[in-house]
């Protein structure tokens, strides 16, 4: 079977919990080829960020071109942008690659607190939502995008996130425009190795939908996926640590379904 080409546009992470360096992974676990456009380099760990830069969007969109150009790409996972221009660089060159799924992950605030996205940026990715199949903000994020009822406004697919929210019931909630939503709910995991659970399960959306899995399905794969390398994490740091994504058993088909009810 041909691997999905995946591409992510995203920041890199220097202690590999987060970033492009969990969407490789991520991608290349679930039996995806990853190709990558990086758009920002950051110095951090699971304690936090403590320097970053940005790369200047023809840089940005060489990558890209380079990748598309080429090996072509079945799917696009967008992380953590650094700028405004960056952000509509990437739109621009969305909107020419028609037909392809993009699953945009709208990284404002790492997990451990450092802010990834100023205002200018956050504007811009009006564009980015309307060219998604689907948009994965987590609870912080969902709000400064105005919660579910500006989404709705919007005309978007959104997947809202809740392994922020207080509780010990995790559940995340999928919004179709003319759909009924789709929850599912799972016992929170009790750890405190969460960098880069968001990249994760963004990359993890995008390897299904390359493949040419239905959302739904793919986010059930991707959910299970993210669950079980939460239960493998390898204890690494002294804050937030990464997860275990090479311990979860490699396939080129969709994980187990977590529970799910409409």
């Amino acid at each position: 079977m041909t691997p999905p080409r995946i591409l992510v546009i995203a920041g890199s992470d220097s202690s590999g919990g987060a970033g492009i360096q969990a969407d490789i992974k991520t991608i290349t676990m679930l039996g995806g080829y990853a190709m990558t456009a990086i758009t920002a380099i950051t110095a951090q760990n699971t304690l936090g960020v403590s320097a970053a830069e940005v790369l200047s969007p023809a840089l940005v969109g060489a990558q890209i071109d380079a990748c598309t150009g080429d090996i072509g790409v079945d799917a696009i996972k967008i992380g953590m942008l650094g700028s405004s221009a960056v952000a509509h660089l990437v739109a621009d060159r969305i909107e020419a690659l028609r037909g392809v799924p993009v699953v945009f992950d709208p990284v404002m605030i790492a997990t451990s607190g450092a802010l990834l996205a100023d205002a200018a940026t956050v504007a811009a990715f009006e564009r980015l939502m309307r060219l998604a199949a689907l948009t994965t903000p987590n609870v912080p994020e969902l709000a400064a995008l105005g919660g579910d009822a500006a989404m709705a406004a919007r005309g978007v697919a959104w997947l809202a996130k809740g392994g922020d929210a207080a509780g010990d019931v995790v559940e995340d909630r999928l919004f179709r425009p003319g759909r009924e939503p789709v929850r599912w709910q799972a016992l929170r995991i009790a750890t405190r190795h969460t960098h880069g659970t968001g990249c994760t399960l963004a990359s993890a959306i995008a390897t299904g939908l390359g493949r040419g899995e239905p959302v739904e399905q793919a986010v059930s794969g991707a959910r299970a996926f993210v669950r079980a390398a939460l239960s493998a994490a390898p204890g690494f740091g002294a804050g937030h640590g990464p997860l275990g994504h090479a311990a979860v058993p490699r396939g080129p088909g969709p994980h187990p379904a977590g529970q799910s009810s409409s």
